[in-house]
């Protein structure tokens, strides 16, 4: 019998529902989604990405990611973190992104508070990352799967303390999903055991890794 939720692909793979199709879901689903993140840039692009996303389509945010890594320096800190207002007036004419100006100046709180915790020596990736939960059993169906946790409540309340904002707990769960903190694949879907595989071996980082983490 197959487990409940799982879809079977044209390529024989079994998914979690929701990774069927279009095909941008299907590449993060399996590239992506899940596996685990050590770089306090990817980190800080997943946060400001999921804070877009609040009230849309997480299929609107994958369509124009490239649009929004053009728009924002690739998520490099250092560089968002000069945006002041006549940045955030041009982004707000550039229709390869979502046009929210509150979430365009969230966007750049957040570079300025991702380098605020590194003059702490503090990695924001390494900050996220005790935040991780133990392990669970893993999730039969989509329904399974919580909106927010009381881990994702505690990080919130800790993003928001640091300066971050668009970082309430629903998207901070969001975020852990994508970022590895935890595995929500669904029990029976093909990518889950890869995916835990990498969670096994994956080094958390530390504090000052930010600088030296290598692309995954």
């Amino acid at each position: 019998m197959s487990d409940p939720g799982i879809v079977v692909g044209d390529d024989g793979l079994a998914r979690c529902p929701w990774a069927t199709s279009p095909g941008e879901y299907r590449r993060y689903h399996d590239r992506e989604w899940g596996r685990p993140v050590a770089q306090d840039d990817r980190v800080f692009e997943k946060l400001c990405l999921e804070g877009f996303q609040s009230g849309l389509s997480w299929l609107t945010i994958l369509r124009k990611r490239d649009g929004f890594r053009r728009a924002f320096s690739q998520f490099d800190p250092a560089t968002v973190a000069t945006f002041g207002d006549q940045d955030v007036d041009r982004l707000l004419s550039d229709a390869a992104i979502v046009r929210h100006r509150g979430k365009i100046r969230a966007t750049i709180a957040n570079a300025r508070a991702t380098l605020a915790l590194r003059e702490q020596g503090v990695s924001l990736a390494a900050m996220c990352w005790t935040f991780a939960p133990g392990p669970t059993p893993a999730p039969r169906a989509v329904g399974d799967l919580p909106s927010r946790t009381a881990a994702s409540e505690a990080l919130s309340v800790t993003l928001k303390r640091h300066g971050f904002q668009f970082v309430g707990a629903i998207t901070v769960y969001s975020a852990m999903q994508s970022l590895g903190l935890v595995n929500d694949h669904l029990a029976g879907c093909s990518l889950r055991p890869e995916i835990e595989l990498e969670r096994a071996c994956f080094k958390v980082p530390s504090q000052m890794t930010f600088a030296a983490a290598t692309s995954s």
